[in-house]
C-alpha cells in the first residue's frame, strides 16, 4: 500500500506492507527521523508526539494510513539550529533536558498547545501537556513553557507548525 503525505514540508511516499503499522516506526525505521521516540508504546507517555495537520497525537499508536494526504511534522520540522522554533529556543534558554530522552514530545505537544491557545492558563497547560518525564524536569518545562509564550509574543508574526 502506498501512503502519500507532506513530512516537514516535504512531499513524501511509503510503501507499506500494513497499513495499520504505527506512525512511529514508518517515522523512525523507515524514513530514518530520530528526534521522535520510542516509550511506552500504549500512547500514555508522549514520548513519540507529532504533529498530524497540526493536532499534536502520539505515534506509536496511529496508523499510518490515517496520515494519508495530510501534513506531518516532527521535531526535525519544527525548527532549525539557525531559527528554532520559540518552544525549542525557550527549552534551551531554560535548559530544561536532563537526559532528554521525551523532550520532543514535550516540546512538540508544547507547540501544538500554543498553535491553540497562545497563553495558555496553569490549568490549560496541564490538561494539554500530559506527556511523562522520568527525570522530573517538569518545573524547568513549565518555566519554558512561559518564555515560549513570551518569545511567541514578541515575534512580529506567532509561529504555526
Amino acid at each position: 500500500m502506498k501512503i502519500s503525505f507532506i513530512l516537514n514540508g516535504t512531499d513524501q511516499q511509503v510503501e507499506i506492507s500494513d497499513g495499520t503499522t504505527p506512525l512511529l516506526w514508518v517515522i523512525r525505521d523507515i524514513l530514518g527521523l530520530k528526534g521522535t521516540k520510542f516509550g511506552c508504546g500504549k500512547a500514555a507517555c508522549g514520548a513519540c508526539t507529532l504533529h498530524v495537520d497540526k493536532i499534536a497525537i502520539r505515534s506509536c499508536s496511529y496508523p499510518v494510513q490515517l496520515v494519508e494526504g495530510k501534513e506531518v511534522t516532527t521535531i526535525e520540522g519544527l525548527g532549525t539550529e539557525q531559527n528554532p522554533h520559540p518552544v525549542q529556543q525557550a527549552w534551551l534558554e531554560e535548559v530544561v533536558p536532563q537526559c532528554g530522552y521525551c523532550q520532543p514530545g514535550f516540546m512538540m505537544a508544547t507547540a501544538a498547545l500554543l498553535n491553540q491557545n497562545p497563553n495558555p492558563s496553569e490549568e490549560e497547560i496541564d490538561t494539554a501537556i500530559t506527556n511523562v518525564c522520568r527525570c522530573a524536569t517538569y518545573y524547568r518545562m513549565r518555566k519554558a513553557i512561559h518564555r515560549a509564550v513570551e518569545l511567541n509574543t514578541n515575534d512580529n508574526e506567532p509561529k504555526n507548525v
